[in-house]
């Protein structure tokens, strides 16, 4: 007959032994999860830390973000920095001048128009000269005065064309340097890196349009002097020619026959 197995009383303290150990390690794992991370002391005396995935991953967040912010900063830098850099090109002055060339113009063209005979572009000698030539001319003059007026008249006129051609020729020798300034100053225009540079640049353009209007006043000046006088000419030979033909036709002091002696006689 069998009996009953008896109890193994070593056997059962070990597994008591065993679930104890499973509830002490349960114990210490659980802060772990549901607090921040600490530091523990071990059986040993040395510190045991325990990680926290939450506080972990919240400083990495905060890490994230103090990095956006950084990167945030750096771009708006690098904007004012191209800003300023930009407002620095607006600020360049243009390194081409036409300015010299233009005024060179203008005083060869003055100086074209100071030159003219007889009679210049002044108001006082314009006067003084037709109170003398141009005038109303003396029923007695001498024939050899009013021959003489008559060619000091002509000399002037002719003087007077003569002024208006030269002043076409400085005019027409501008051309060709208008041009060169007119293409240098549009290519200056074209490659401008800022607002002041294209400002200067047309406002030169500007300079060149007003020079070569002034070349065209200077033209129609010289032309209106020489067309002036040709008729002050035509008005005073015309009354030249009437005081000589009263004067021949007035009795006892025109004509006079007398004696002509012709051929070998």
């Amino acid at each position: 007959m069998t009996g009953k197995r008896k109890p193994n009383l070593h056997h059962g303290r070990r597994r008591f032994r065993v679930v104890g150990a499973t509830v002490l390690a349960m114990t210490l794992t659980m802060p772990a999860i549901t607090s921040p991370a600490h530091a523990f002391f071990g059986l040993g005396g040395g510190p045991l830390i325990v990680y926290d995935p939450q506080n972990h991953a919240e400083n990495i967040l905060s890490a994230a973000r103090a990095l956006e912010q950084i990167n945030n900063q750096i771009t708006s830098l690098q904007n004012e920095a191209r800003m300023l850099t930009n407002q620095a090109r607006h600020l360049e002055s243009l390194p081409y001048s036409a300015i010299q060339q233009l005024q060179q113009n203008v005083q060869q063209t003055q100086q074209l128009l100071g030159q003219a005979q007889n009679i210049a572009f002044d108001v006082q000698e314009i006067d003084k000269k037709f109170r003398e030539d141009y005038g109303n001319l003396p029923v007695n003059a001498p024939e050899a005065e009013l021959i003489a007026d008559a060619r000091s008249r002509w000399e002037t006129t002719i003087g007077g064309l003569q002024d208006a051609m030269r002043v076409q020729a400085g005019v027409v020798g501008n051309i060709d340097s208008n041009r060169a300034e007119m293409s240098a100053l549009v290519g200056e225009s074209q490659k401008a890196v800022g607002a002041l540079q294209a400002t200067q640049a047309g406002n030169q353009l500007l300079a060149l349009q007003s020079q070569q209007l002034s070349d065209l006043v200077a033209v129609m000046s010289a032309n209106g002097r020489s067309e002036a006088l040709l008729e002050a000419e035509r008005a005073t030979a015309a009354e030249q020619g009437r005081v000589q033909r009263e004067r021949f036709l007035t009795p006892g002091s025109g004509y006079q026959p007398g004696h002509a002696r012709m051929f070998n006689e």
